[in-house]
């Protein structure tokens, strides 16, 4: 059927790019209702309803809901109170993009890990994913405690920048896993310190370590972080890499 402005379904399919499917679930919302043929019931789409499926289309575009896009059909003028809930959904889209921008980020520096390891322990891998995914919240963290000028020499690093560290820290776990039991002043567990200290310090940079050298942070504010970030050891693993770290300070100390 095609009688000037007339379609069938399927026409009306063909010409808006609009699944049969999606056009029968919008009639039966009650979002785009055609006429019905009085014998054989089926659906005749028409020059107004092309006009409808347009404003839906936009209305969607915008990302409105199919029941506030049913509401907003309604209308005949817009008026600029329309702009609070644009607003609304500017702000929820700019979240969205944000969080596309996170996963597309953790994703590229999953497959340069798993590119450079071949493989990797699982725990070890999540681990740096949920790194990736509370960056922005360490970000506030920082703001929150007035270290403006440390967050924004973070923001600077490249992403190769970040592949190293977290190489670094790959590598790290894997030798703490490994050397776990050990004694702290083991030449083997006191090179896996020193190279993970000499590799991180080259991440941070002299200017960034003398900023977090003076930075004025209480103990607190300090344990705060710290639960803002995982990481792949039991409680026994990680005592022991602090005890670790803390010889391999003093020895620095007295050398």
């Amino acid at each position: 059927m095609d009688k000037g402005n007339s379609f069938s379904i399927g026409q009306f399919s063909e010409k808006t790019g609009i699944s049969i499917r999606t056009l029968h679930y919008y009639d039966e919302i009650g979002l785009l209702v055609p006429e019905k043929h009085p014998s054989s019931g089926h659906r005749i789409y028409n020059h107004d309803d092309l006009l409808t499926l347009q404003k839906i289309i936009s209305l969607k575009f915008l990302g409105y809901s199919l029941d506030k896009i049913t509401n907003l059909l309604k209308e005949s003028r817009f008026t600029v109170d329309l702009n609070e809930t644009l607003t609304l959904h500017l702000d929820a889209l700019e979240k969205e993009k944000e969080r596309i921008h996170q996963s597309i980020t953790a994703i590229q520096r999953v497959i340069k890990v798993l590119q450079a390891e071949e493989e990797i322990d699982s725990t070890i891998l999540f681990t740096l994913i949920h790194s990736v995914q509370t960056e922005q919240i360490q970000a506030d963290w920082m703001e929150r405690h007035m270290l403006t000028d440390i967050k924004e020499s973070l923001s600077l690093k490249t992403e190769d920048d970040k592949a190293k560290l977290d190489q670094t820290y790959i590598q790290l776990s894997k030798e703490v896993k490994e050397l776990y039991g050990q004694p702290i002043d083991d030449p083997k567990v006191q090179n896996m310190i020193s190279a993970y200290i000499k590799s991180s310090f080259e991440f941070l940079g002299d200017d960034l370590l003398e900023k977090l050298a003076n930075a004025n942070i209480e103990e607190i504010d300090i344990k705060e972080l710290e639960e803002m970030t995982h990481n792949p050891f039991t409680e026994e693993e990680q005592e022991w890499l602090n005890l670790a770290m803390e010889y391999h300070m003093k020895q620095a100390e007295v050398e």
